[in-house]
């Protein structure tokens, strides 16, 4: 009996120390990383998130740009941080999915070194050209690339990015032959595209509406399954080239070993945040599904996206070589 008191006992405490470490966090600022430059897509939505979970958490939540390495240096940075929920990642399906597929030397484990936490939510990206282009239509640039092969070039945020192997499905798809132009960031891809220098590429539909709806970029089509509400003005590129698609994931990660009661903690965070009606607002503008659920969940969508992108790079042999 008295054995089993003592054990009782134990467990009574380490109950009331997760308990008492629940409610007392956050006691100071938290750091989210963004694994890419400033200007993003992952930038934006981060941005938007924190401050409205900043308000629900009761801290500030300060936002770090830590790019390089299509993602993988900030990634690593949060990998190897202290599991105690002050520092975080917003990872996409290029740190998380596409990166590992591609890259064996990545120094961290995706699957092993992050705890999941909550997906935010999930955005088709856009094909676009320059004003200027001859391409009226995804058939026309498709037309245009099987008279001239390799004569269109593409940007994208790198070798291995998601802009890239995004390309590299459409060319498959299409059978074309593009030349690939890799950049440091989408972002820097902009400007030489309005230049005309660029012929197209593939964008996330937050960063590249604007630039449409301004009238600096022309739309060929989403790459989503089907037509988006979020920019029903676009055809689904699928419509062309069928069995065509693709959409990426936005989530939070902690390092691993965080503890169940904070990551509890900041997912509920996010979903209280991701419910909010300025955020489904600034969401839908940003051209943004909202995601939320359970930890649990956000990591199953992650295992099969993995699965799918792995099929992807050995199928197309795409390497970082």
């Amino acid at each position: 009996m008295k054995i089993f008191s003592t054990v009782l006992l134990f467990a009574y405490a380490a109950m009331a120390g997760s308990l008492v470490h629940a409610q007392s966090y956050p006691d100071r600022p938290v750091r989210i990383i963004i694994p890419f430059p400033p200007g993003g897509a992952t930038d934006t939505l981060a941005r938007v998130v924190s401050l409205k979970m900043g308000k629900i958490l009761g801290q500030s939540i300060v936002v770090e740009n830590r790019a390089g390495a299509t993602g993988a240096i900030g990634s690593d940075a949060i990998a190897k941080a202290s599991p105690d929920g002050y520092s975080l990642l917003l990872a996409t399906a290029s740190t998380h999915s596409i990166g590992p597929a591609i890259n064996s030397r990545l120094p961290y484990d995706a699957a092993r070194d992050f705890t999941p936490i909550a997906q935010l939510g999930s955005a088709a990206a856009i094909l676009l050209v320059p004003n200027n282009s001859p391409a009226k239509t995804v058939q026309n640039l498709v037309d245009i690339a099987r008279k001239d092969p390799g004569r269109l070039n593409y940007g994208s945020s790198g070798k291995g990015s998601y802009s890239h192997l995004v390309a590299a499905v459409f060319q498959g798809k299409t059978d074309t032959v593009m030349t690939h132009i890799p950049y440091k960031g989408t972002a820097a891809v902009i400007p030489d595209m309005i230049g005309g220098s660029i012929d197209f590429m593939f964008e996330s539909i937050p960063v590249a509406l604007p630039r449409v709806r301004e009238r600096q970029l022309r739309a060929l089509g989403v790459t989503s399954p089907k037509r988006t509400p979020l920019a029903p003005e676009f055809p689904a590129i699928a419509e062309t080239v069928p069995g065509f698609e693709s959409v990426i994931w936005y989530g939070l990660y902690g390092p691993k070993g965080l503890p169940q009661d904070i990551v509890q903690r900041i997912n509920a965070a996010a979903n209280q945040a991701l419910d909010d009606p300025e955020v489904k607002a600034q969401f839908t503008r940003l051209g943004i599904d909202p995601a939320g659920g359970t930890p649990q969940q956000f990591a199953q969508i992650v295992v099969a996206d993995s699965a799918k992108w792995k099929r992807i790079v050995a199928d197309l042999k795409v390497t970082l070589d």
